[in-house]
């Protein structure tokens, strides 16, 4: 299989919509030729432990939220496609992601990154559920399959904190400006939130370059 590292954060909607869309694409193909690994990235590593306030934060990132309203009504409709149901009004909060990532990185290990990486997704962008918070890390673990009491363990401490850090700086020194970023094979990168029509016709010419 090729290997697709996605470059992502957890409170990206592009990078919710690019994953919805690849994803739909293999099932839609009914198999697929790549081996997810979901790599992380912070929007905003400057956010404190306990996250801000969305809209005072948004405000003064964007200054008119107007234009962020047209944008998410945007993402909505594009996402509905796919089957995601955005609702940014109920988003309370803006998170710092490095729980997250952690907790990420701990899923790879148990071969159910996907899986986290859109529960997580779902619970920010669909429940508005701050996905700093350790409970809510631990519930979204379970529901990926892992052992919430072990992530609980492991995220009162500083466990893979340095690590995801160092991957985070990785990916920026590598040129990694923006996310989504889909690495191919260690060979290409295609950003953005691709429609699924690229993911099936990059799957073909994986197929057909393979085949016999």
């Amino acid at each position: 299989m090729t290997r697709l590292e996605i470059v992502s954060d957890v409170v990206c909607p592009w990078c919710y919509l690019g994953a919805a869309n690849l994803l739909h694409a293999m099932t839609e193909r009914g198999a697929s030729p790549f081996a997810l690994a979901w790599r992380p990235f912070q929007l905003d590593p400057t956010i404190p432990p306990e996250g801000l306030d969305r809209t005072a934060y948004m405000t003064a990132k964007f200054g008119d939220l107007a234009r962020l309203d047209a944008a998410h009504a945007r993402l909505a409709e594009m996402g509905r496609a796919v089957g995601l149901g955005f609702r940014f009004d109920l988003i309370r909060r803006s998170p710092n992601t490095l729980d997250a990532h952690r907790l990420l990185r701990w899923a790879e290990a148990e071969g159910v990154q996907t899986r986290a990486a859109m529960t997580l997704f779902a619970r920010y962008f669909e429940r508005g559920e701050d996905v700093s918070d350790p409970a809510v890390l631990r519930s979204a673990a379970e529901e990926a399959g892992m052992d919430g009491a072990v992530v609980a363990r492991l995220l009162e401490g500083d466990a893979d904190r340095a690590e995801v850090q160092a991957e985070v700086a990785a990916a920026q020194a590598s040129g990694v400006t923006g996310v989504p970023t889909f690495l191919v094979g260690g060979r290409y990168a295609v950003s953005g939130a691709q429609p699924p029509e690229l993911w099936s016709r990059l799957a073909a010419e994986i197929d057909a370059a393979v085949a016999p």
